[in-house]
């Protein structure tokens, strides 16, 4: 079911993150920033309270506004006194503030009254506006996009919208500075740019504005040599810095060209590798660079054996077996940061450090590992709400590390206004030190639908493995008993309302996604298949068969890492499309009655065993489960055959905030004898995108564009996760 996390569950312990193969006792980013924001949030507080400070000719911001941008001042005041010194400074900031928004004339007075008020007197002057730009001597490169990086600066302070901007003598500094590193990265190495010229037109309070670019010659790659231990001929080498060499000549991508050279050696085993590249402006022929790299590759180590340290109550053999099967293999730093990662991702460890040492006169490396143990056990709660379920609340016990294994047990109960639900989960996640992750989760659960209402109580059991880092296959085994506790539908339309459905089956998933979490880029694809029948015990027969395809393709280079900030460098447009996405999907699922589907009670599938459609991730404009067959009663019955589209473009609000605009179709067929896209249902529609670190908050609103008699307009979702 969809559902939005107001508190997602929390941890009295947590684990270390995945960052990097090292300890570090630097606070977290996180936390740092949630202790500024602490600190910025008691400075606000002290800042409106104060009775210090009197302000005297305000009329372009209100008094609550300017004691926000003087809080830090006034917190100093308010703290140690007043002294014509910290009088001074606060003037001082406060015609700063009024210059950074176009009052290139304002001027602040002070006046320190009976010893411990302070009167500001503000004359503003008129707001003055930037007028026209122009730039001479810019033959390699387009006007509007050196306008974009000069404006870049002011525009960031205001809406996309807002055509007059203000005039900030400091803002259009910032931005040549910024132009003057588009230049150097586009290859204009010798590119100078005058200081502005202002003409001002006092009568109009606007200023425009002349900018000198001597560009210079624009410089390429050229002749690329290798010298040294190159071990491959000098195609093969330059064929992983190609992409490098057909940019335009920077000092920066020079320096990239020993990075990717190292790691392409360390790759295949040269850990020792080491390369060396220099380029010569001054021999540029015709603008052509020419680079010499020198590389020395070492010879080729292994793998050897594996010391740990730090553990005192996980087992070593933990750690030490999940390296086994690297011995006398051949180094490779994708391999072992690979075991890292997989490591940090179980929570027993806060910091992790893999240390690979050569043995002397061998050509191994020893593989020391130090290791400090998160505190195993975790309690949590969970607050939050979703439009179909109403409010939820949760609470977990996790036990991380179940008898010094590394063998996670999990036990939670969840309640929300439509029911309850609790789960025991265990987890080998190496199945008698194999690659294969064995679960059992054993569940209970109520949960009143439109309709009708359930029971049910059962085991799962699934047997999966990596083939690839991107493939993963499994075996699933489940087993159950329903009981229909009340019900609104005829009895035709539910089938059995009392029954033990056993069945084997098989996932398999293609996940070539990057970020999957936070900001997902590439495809992903997910087929299941189960079977229920009598030789498993199973009192109802089926097949059924689900299918999902997803492509999300961020407009953004793969650099633009969530968390890391946009390229400031780049035109607020321009960073504004990098941040925007476009996402694709589409699913499917057919059920299969092993007994003759059919309209008779005898015969009908259980209506707990059925799909439904509609909803917060399937087609928006219906209601949770609303789209396709209903009873008499306008009840939805599920069918067996079921098709979801999805199309959706997100797009940078403000800061963490994010818009999104959607076309969803799908249907959903009674019976699987004639499965087909006939029927569809469509929804367009709009949302509204908050991005947390575990994914995002969604609040769309789906409209229906074909609506049928006794249909709704449209529907809202609240709900957590992606759509798709």
């Amino acid at each position: 079911m969809a559902r939005a996390w107001l508190l997602v569950f929390w941890g009295m312990i947590f684990g270390g993150e995945i960052a990097a193969q090292s300890a570090v006792d630097a606070p977290r980013p996180e936390e740092k920033e949630k202790q500024q924001h602490a600190v910025a949030k008691a400075e606000e507080k002290r800042a409106q309270r104060t009775n210090v400070i009197e302000f005297s000719g305000a009329r372009a911001f209100t008094e609550k506004e300017l004691r926000s941008q003087l809080k830090e001042q006034l917190t100093t005041i308010d703290q140690y006194g007043l002294t014509p010194a910290r009088a001074d400074d606060l003037a001082f900031f406060l015609e700063l503030f009024y210059r950074k928004h176009g009052y290139a004339k304002v001027s602040v007075r002070y006046a320190i009254q009976g010893g411990n008020r302070l009167r500001l007197e503000i004359n503003e002057g008129a707001l003055t506006t930037l007028g026209t730009v122009t730039f001479e001597g810019n033959a390699g490169e387009p006007t509007a996009k050196l306008f974009d990086y000069v404006v870049g600066p002011t525009r960031e302070r205001y809406s996309k919208l807002q055509r007059s901007l203000p005039f900030v003598t400091a803002d259009i500094n910032e931005g040549i500075d910024l132009l003057h590193r588009f230049y150097v990265a586009e290859g204009f190495l010798d590119v100078a740019i005058d200081p502005p010229r202002y003409t001002y037109h006092d009568e109009v309070s606007r200023v425009d504005v002349i900018i000198p670019i001597h560009e210079g010659r624009q410089y390429f790659f050229g002749d690329v040599s290798f010298t040294g231990q190159k071990i491959y001929d000098a195609e093969t080498l330059r064929g992983q810095i190609d992409d490098l060499l057909k940019q335009p000549y920077t000092d920066a991508r020079v320096d990239d060209i020993p990075r990717r050279l190292q790691a392409y050696f360390k790759a295949r085993g040269y850990y020792e590798a080491k390369a060396q590249a220099t380029g010569d402006p001054a021999a540029a022929q015709s603008g052509r660079v020419p680079v010499h790299v020198v590389i020395s590759s070492g010879p080729v180590y292994r793998f050897d054996e594996v010391i740990v340290h730090g553990l005192t109550r996980l087992h070593p053999g933990y750690v030490t077996k999940r390296f086994t099967s690297l011995k006398g293999k051949t180094y490779s730093p994708d391999v072992l940061d690979d075991k890292f990662r997989a490591l940090m991702r179980s929570g027993l460890f806060s910091v992790l450090k893999i240390e690979p040492t050569p043995i002397a006169n061998e050509e191994t490396l020893l593989l020391n590992i130090s290791a400090e143990e998160a505190k195993s056990k975790e309690v949590g709660f969970s607050l939050g709400y979703g439009t179909y379920e109403g409010i939820i609340v949760g609470a977990q016990f996790r036990e991380r590390d179940l008898f010094g294994t590394g063998r996670p047990l999990t036990t939670s109960i969840e309640l929300s206004q439509r029911g309850y639900k609790g789960e025991v989960d265990y987890e080998d996640p190496y199945l008698f030190d194999t690659d294969f992750s064995f679960k059992d989760r054993l569940a209970a659960l109520t949960f009143d639908y439109d309709g009708y209402s359930k029971f049910e109580v059962g085991d799962r059991i699934e047997l999966t493995r990596k083939i690839t880092k991107q493939y993963e296959a499994g075996l699933v085994f489940a087993a159950r008993h329903v009981d229909i506790t009340s019900a609104s539908i005829a009895s035709r339309f539910l089938g059995s309302t009392s029954y033990f459905i056993d069945s084997i089956g098989f996932t398999q998933t293609l996940d070539l996604r990057e970020s999957p979490l936070v900001s997902p880029r590439g495809f992903v694809a997910n087929n299941t298949f189960d079977a229920a029948t009598k030789a498993l015990g199973s009192e109802v027969q089926l097949v059924r068969t689900t299918i999902r395809l997803a492509y999300f393709l961020p407009f953004g280079p793969k650099s633009l890492t969530p968390g890391v900030a946009a390229d400031q460098t780049l035109p607020p447009l321009r960073r504004w499309f990098d941040q925007s996405a476009l996402a694709f999907g589409a699913r499917g699922g057919l059920l299969h009655s092993l007994n003759n589907s059919g309209p008779d009670e005898e015969t009908t599938l259980p209506i707990d065993e059925r799909f439904f459609n509609g909803g917060a991730t399937t087609v928006r404009s219906f209601g949770e489960r609303d789209l396709g067959p209903h009873d008499p009663k306008g009840n939805p019955i599920g069918g067996e055959f079921f098709t979801v589209f999805n199309v959706e473009y997100t797009y940078p609000l403000y800061g963490e905030l994010q818009g999104a605009v959607f076309f969803d179709a799908g249907n959903l067929l009674p019976s699987s004898e004639e499965p087909g896209v006939g029927d569809m249902r469509y929804a367009l529609g709009l949302g509204l995108r908050y991005k947390l670190p575990i994914g995002p908050i969604r609040l769309d609103y789906g409209f229906n564009p074909d609506q049928e008699s006794g249909e709704d307009f449209g529907a809202f979702h609240l709900s957590f996760g992606f759509a798709f």
